[in-house]
């Protein structure tokens, strides 16, 4: 197998993983905490606009490639096997329908990223248009 189809299928494996932790936020079995994290991974994961975008060389793909599949793999020992199994088997099916996308975590980047520019114009008009 090339390098290339490993990368994909990895890929296509971390889109499963996420959607079967989203799966997973909505199962009464799977404790509080585990369900706070997934949720804000799943938010992320799914949301259009990323952190670090990915036109930015090597960082851009940072969040797909350790970021995400680190956050899957500590949120998935937090959840019960027996949960994560029927999870990902309701995810393989309902993700041959289609993609799910959601637009709270791309509210929540983009909230972050206004916020950034915001202290950005802020600092860089005291720095060189300072108070007289």
């Amino acid at each position: 197998m090339s390098l290339t189809a490993r990368w994909r299928a990895r890929a296509r494996r971390l889109g499963l993983d996420a959607y079967t932790l989203y799966l997973a936020c909505q199962d009464p079995r799977t404790p509080w905490i585990a369900k706070a994290v997934a949720a804000s991974l799943v938010a992320y994961a799914f949301s259009p606009i990323d952190l670090i975008p990915d036109f930015i060389p090597v960082l851009g793909y940072l969040d797909e490639m350790v970021l995400l599949p680190l956050g899957v793999l500590l949120v998935s020992r937090m959840i019960p096997a027996t949960v994560m199994a029927d999870c990902r088997e309701r995810a393989e099916h309902s993700l041959a329908t289609g993609r799910p996308v959601s637009w709270l975590g791309a509210a929540i980047v983009l909230t972050a990223w206004i916020a950034l520019a915001v202290v950005g114009i802020v600092l860089a008009r005291r720095v060189f248009w300072p108070p007289d």
